[in-house]
Parts: structure tokens; sequence; C-alpha cells
């Protein structure tokens, strides 16, 4: 038992401890978003269904000294791929999807390493069961996923605070040596334990030993519900990483608490009771449904409790369910195979096909739809009554769960409804609540609660009641996010939204492109006004006193991030403004449905890729003003604000010229980051704050509503570089000090000193 419980560990601690160290390597290669894990997570789970349909293959067909051999031969090819970290020819040029490629890469660089990882769990139990038929091998399966909780949490925390990519990356190196060696022990041990005609062993003489058959429908739910705890997994994480930026850390804290439910779930039963978790997931998805209704009214830190409460009562109730239906060990490979099966469809939903058949980041809704219809399908599957407390317990925790969703609602009603005063509707709720009372209390009363058989069936006709409700909550949000969108588009790098305004005014109509909940531009479509500068870059902007800050002349603009191109309306004959755009699909929009680009009296290039890499393979473009905005949205890309990221824009720009951020982010404090870039470069700078008009009057006159509030901060090696009266009055002072954070690398970012 040692050797096979410390095998399966370490192999489960390398496992999940090399999945955030690749996404590092390659999220400042794939422009930094949330795609790039999602799909890393999608590459995981295929390799993991691959090591368990080798384990389940080598169980069931080869004799156990052949499995003992084709293990150590995969195992000795696994240590000829170290190391594992990729090669700088394997940097995309820009024009690539980045889905395939970055599967291609993780297959050539990981992938036999990482399917003998992946069979260790299975493969060593199924060992272990032969070896010791009378012991369950189930507890080694929550050993395993303690391994990789362990891996998870240790990673942001200790890894990656203390250790470059690539120390992390020899020592990665190491502790697979370390695990080859515990794995030939264990090898030997069965060689010697087994013998090659042992009776009792299936699978000793090349046939499969007769089990008992299980029906279609347990085998279908083995798929299912992994499945579904997947697609909640990777949804929550793409919600998270898009509403912050994508980190490891948001990446380690879904998969973390995934891993806690598996391990909870698989240790014993009494960590799951539907009793408990059935109204505990009414009570997470009415909280996640709240959040969604909010939007970017709620606080982040409410939202981050939010989702990961409702990811983990959601992965306990499949776990829960997964472990209730377990069949005996002679099954065993069998079913850890098709978990894996499951848990790569559902990884498969959210990275492949989601994109391909929603407009919007609906997979979370379908993934708390399909937790809900699946503890409504196990409970009406379920038809014993032998504990009728629990489904007693079950069924009035339902009930006081509607009960108490009925009187939010006649709270709700009674804020918004004229039809009675506030005190009316009071009087309403508080007149429910005393006839429910009563009711029960006269059923009590009678006997009828002790003598009532039916609990089984009032729980599931509760759940086909909250199932509908459910649905009918997240088709409503749905519907209301179409108000004034007129095209959507949806890629690898996220949602696009064209949204339209005051159609019926045509001095004030207008575009809105928005990227997930962040406006990437606004124009209107008045010819008059639609070469006036909008939104961030409006005049009184950082940008702008950036730009009257230039030497007259010709001048050299660049642009991180195109939006909808509102940088061109700055530039003048003779100028060259030249933009550096990862999404494809953000060109195609500001080519066609708004005019800057094709407006501006300057010359404008688009360069498509992520702007880093791209600039990484220029010659150095003597910029006047390089502006770097890509940092507004929600999932800010990291990799663009490293030292090693500015030194690549210093080869870019003038001695004398100048360094736009905007830093306007409803999340982050990104102040303190650049100060510190601005420290080691030893650049000046200026901070330049500009607010919008609190009236939403089109005739405010400073300054008006499309004017939005922004922050910049301006850098630049000309002593004489904010001389401008301009920037000196409309400047803000920048508490260095109080602002102190470490210098972002690659190596080295952490986005928790930065949260506001």
């Amino acid at each position: 038992m040692p050797f096979f419980a410390l095998t399966i560990f370490t192999g489960a601690f390398l496992l999940f401890q090399v999945q955030p160290l690749m996404g590092k390597y390659l999220l400042p290669w794939f422009g930094g978003g949330p795609g790039v894990w999602t799909t890393c997570l999608l590459f995981f789970q295929v390799l993991l269904l691959g090591g368990y349909a080798y384990a389940h293959g080598s169980a069931r067909w080869l004799k156990p000294r052949a499995q003992v051999g084709v293990h150590l031969l995969l195992l000795a090819g696994a240590l000829t791929v170290l190391p594992i970290t990729p090669a700088e020819t394997w940097k995309p040029s820009g024009q690539e999807h980045p889905t395939p490629q970055i599967l291609w890469l993780l297959t050539v660089c990981l992938g036999l390493p990482y399917l003998v990882l992946s069979s260790t769990g299975p493969l060593m139990q199924h060992w272990f069961s032969r070896a010791h038929p009378g012991r369950s091998p189930y507890r080694l399966y929550a050993i395993s996923n303690a391994g990789s909780l362990l891996a998870l949490v240790s990673y942001p925390f200790f890894f990656e605070a203390h250790f470059t990519r690539r120390t992390q990356a020899t020592g990665w190196a190491w502790g697979f040596g370390a695990y080859a060696l515990v794995t030939v022990v264990c090898a030997v041990k069965q060689w010697r334990e087994q013998s090659a005609n042992d009776p009792a062993n299936p699978g000793n003489d090349g046939h499969e030993v007769l089990t008992p058959r299980l029906s279609a429908g347990p085998r279908l739910l083995w798929l299912l519900l992994p499945a579904c705890a997947s697609m909640l997994l990777l949804a929550t994480t793409n919600k998270m990483c898009q509403d912050v930026a994508a980190v490891p850390f948001l990446w380690v804290l879904p998969l973390a608490l995934y891993l806690l439910s598996f391990i909870l779930c698989f240790d014993h039963p009494r960590w799951y009771g539907r009793a408990v978790f059935t109204p505990a997931l009414g009570i997470a998805l009415a909280a996640a449904s709240w959040v969604l209704f909010a939007g970017v009214e709620a606080p982040l830190r409410a939202q981050l409790i939010v989702y990961a409460a409702a990811l983990f009562v959601g992965c306990m109730v499949c776990h829960g369910e997964l472990y209730r239906l377990r069949p005996a060990p002679t099954h065993l490979t069998a079913f850890y195979l098709t978990i894996a099966a499951g848990g790569a469809v559902g990884g498969g939903f959210v990275a492949v096909l989601a994109p391909m058949i929603f407009t919007d980041y609906y997979e979370l809704h379908w993934g708390w739809a399909l937790c809900a219809g699946l503890l409504l399908v196990v409970c009406w599957r379920d038809r014993t009554r032998s504990d009728a407390k629990v489904w007693r317990a079950q069924a009035c925790g339902l009930t006081g769960l509607a009960l108490l969703g009925l009187d939010r609602a006649l709270a709700w009603v009674g804020a918004h409804s004229v039809v009675l005063p506030p005190s009316g509707w009071l009087g309403l709720r508080i007149g429910t609540g005393a006839l429910v009372v009563w009711l029960a209390a006269g059923w009590v009363g009678r006997g009828k609660f002790q003598r009532f058989r039916f609990w089984r069936e009032w729980t599931v006709a509760g759940l086909g009641i909250g199932m509908l409700v459910l649905a009918g909550t997240l088709w409503t949000h749905a519907r209301q996010a179409e108000a004034n969108v007129v095209a959507r588009a949806r890629n690898f790098y996220g949602i696009l939204k064209l949204c339209e305004y005051r159609r019926d005014d045509p001095a004030n109509h207008y575009l809105l492109l928005q990227h997930g909940r962040i406006t990437h531009g606004i124009q209107f479509t008045d010819p008059a006004a639609a070469r006036w500068p909008a939104s961030y870059y409006a005049e009184g902007s950082g940008v702008a006193l950036a730009v009257d800050a230039l030497p007259s002349g010709p001048r050299r603009m660049g642009v991180l991030g195109l939006g909808v191109g509102t940088m061109a309306a700055w530039g003048r004959a003779g100028d060259t403004v030249r933009f550096y755009e990862i999404n494809p699909q953000v060109h195609g929009l500001a080519a066609t449905r708004f005019t800057y680009l094709r407006d501006s009296p300057a010359r404008v290039e688009v360069v498509m890729g992520d702007a880093r890499l791209s600039l990484e393979s220029e010659p150095p473009q003597a910029f006047d003003l390089l502006v770097l905005d890509a940092f507004s949205s929600d999932a800010v890309p990291v990799h663009l604000l490293t030292r090693e990221a500015f030194a690549v824009y210093a080869r870019h720009v003038q001695p004398d010229g100048i360094l736009a951020v905007h830093i306007s982010n409803r999340y982050l404090d990104l102040t303190p980051v650049v100060v510190a870039a601005a420290r080691h470069f030893n650049y000046q700078l200026a901070l330049i704050h500009l607010d919008e008009s609190d009236d939403d009057d089109e005739d405010a006159a400073d300054p008006p509503w499309w004017v939005y509030s922004s922050s910049w901060i301006l850098l630049t090696r000309n002593p004489d570089g904010f001389e401008s009266p301009a920037i000196r009055e409309a400047a803000s002072e920048v508490n260095t000090n109080r602002a102190r954070v470490r210098l972002w690398t690659d190596d080295y970012a952490s986005v928790f000193q930065i949260l506001q």
C-alpha cells in the first residue's frame, strides 16, 4: 500500500503542477486571454482520457507481466522527452488559429509524459486490487486527488512566487525522475507478486473474466455527471478570468474546488448528503443568477465568491452522485475511463463547440441547468424508500427554499409596483407567511406529517419546478442581453457585440463596440460628428494631451489595441498610425461598421497578431508616440505589462518619444505596475485623470456625455517632455511609495496587490 500510494500521490502532484506551468509559458504567445487556459484544460482532459483508456486496455487485454513491461517502456520514452519547456520556435507568427496550434504544441512537448502520468491512478489501483483483492482501491483515488489539490494550491503561493519558469520546469523534470523510480518499485513488486498464470487475476491469460453486466442507465450517468462537472469547471474559469485577468490563481481556484469535491466524495459517503446539497444547490444557483443580472454592479469579490461557491456545490452534487453509482472493483478501470471521457466531453463542449454554436458565454447557463437536471434524474431513478428521513429532509429543504424565493419575489414586485403601496405589499408578505405557518402547523398537528409516504415524489416534483424556474431565469438573462445589439461575434478571443443607440435621433445616433462587458469605442453616424475622437480618446484625455505634446511635422504613432480605430482620428496628413490587433473580428468590425480608419487623413496600418510578438519580430519603428490600450477590459493581458514587454517598447520609441498607457479598469489599479516599470527604466511619468460628466444630457458642455472617464499614464525619457502647460495642469500626483509593488516580469506577476 505505501508504495502504491506514494506513486499515485507523486504522479497526481506532477500531473497538476505542470498545468499552470505550461499555461504560463503559452499565455504570452497567444494573446494572454482566457481562451489559452481553456484550450490547455481541454488538452489535459483529453490526455487524461487517453491515459485512462491505456490503463483500461492494459488491465483488460494484457497479462500482468506484459502490463509491467509496456508501462516501463512508456515511462522510459517519457524520460527522453524531458525537459518539457517549449522552444522559441513554437512562437506563433500571428496568423494561425490558436486552438489547434496550442494543442499541437502541448502534444509534442508534453504529450508522452502527461499520458504516462494520467494512467498512474487507475493502473496502480488496478494492480493494488489484484494484489489485495479484499481491500477497496477507492481510497487511493482520494489520495490521487489530494496530490492534485496540493500541486494546485502550492503553485501560485509558493512555486510561482519563488521560482522562475525555467527553474520550475527543471524541478518538475527532476520530480518526474523521482516518480519514475517509485513506479519501477511498484512494477517490480507487481512482477514478483503476480504470477503470469494466476487464475485469480482477470486478464492473466489474455481473456476477460466474466463479470455482471451493468445497465445502460448507470453507464450513461458515469459519463454525464463528470461531463457536467467539467463544463462547470471550464465555464466558471472562463468567467473568472474574463472578469479579472488570465493568471494562475484564477486557473487554480476553480480547479482546486473541482478536485476538492472529488476528494471529499470519493473519500467517504459522509461528505455528501442529498438532504444538504439539494437545497445548497438551489441557494448557490439563485445567488449565481443574481450575480448574472447584477453584472458589473456586483462587487468583484462577491462575484468570485458566488461563482466559486456555485462551482463547488455543483461539483459536489455531480461527484457525490457519481460515487453513489460506483461499481464493483472488477469494473474499476471502465468506471475511471468513463469518468475521464465525461471530463473530455465537458471540456470539449466549452473549449471547442460552445464558441461555434453560441454567440455569448451561455455554456455557464447550460452547465447550471444540466447540473440541476441531472440531480432531478438521479432522484427520479432512485426508487428506494428505505431512508425516509433523507427524502423528508430533502423535500422540506426544497420547500423552505421555495417559500423563501416566493417571499423575495413578492418583495421585488412590491418595490417596482404601483398597484399597492409598500405597506400593502409588506402586509401581503406577512399574511402569506402566516398562512403557510398555519397550514403547516395543522398538517403536523393532525399527524399527517409523520404518516406522509410520498417524500420522494415531493422531492422530484420540487426539483422539476425548480428546474423550470432556473431555465426561465437563465433564458430571461440571455434575452435581456440582446437589447440594442445589431451584430454579435465570438471567437477564441472573446465576445464582440455591435450595439446601436438613438436611431430616432440622427444627430446623436451612434454605434458602440463592446468586448465582453467593456466598451471598445463609440462613433456617431452623422458625418460631421463621425470624425470626433470619442470615449477614452476625447479632448482632454491623457492620450489627447500626449498627441498635442508631440513635435510638429510628420509623426509616427503606434497603438496596441485597435478597438474601433478611434486613435486614427488624431492622425494628420503626413502622419502614420500603426495599429496592432490580435482579434481579426475586431479588425473586421472596425473596418466595415466604423469609419475612423478610412476617414483618417493619416496613413493607417493594421498589423494582425499579438502586439508584443509582432513588435519583437519587427525592426525599430521609431514611434513618436506608442499607445498601450489593452488593459481596460476585464481580462488584462499581463504579458504586455512586464519588464520584458517594456524593454520591447523602448526599442520602438524615439529617445524623446512618449509611451501612453491606458490604465482605466474597473477592478484593478494598474498605477503601481506602471510606476514600477517607469522606475526600472528611468521614465518620467504623468498621471492624467479625466472624469466624465454626471449629466447624461447630450447638451452638457463640459464634458459632453460621449466623453468617458479615463486614466492614462504618460512616460518619457525626455527631461522636457512634460513641460506642456496642459499636461502640467492636468497631471495628478502619484504617491510612488504607497504604490510600490514588485516589478512584473514574464516569470512573476500578481494581480492580488492591485485589486481595487
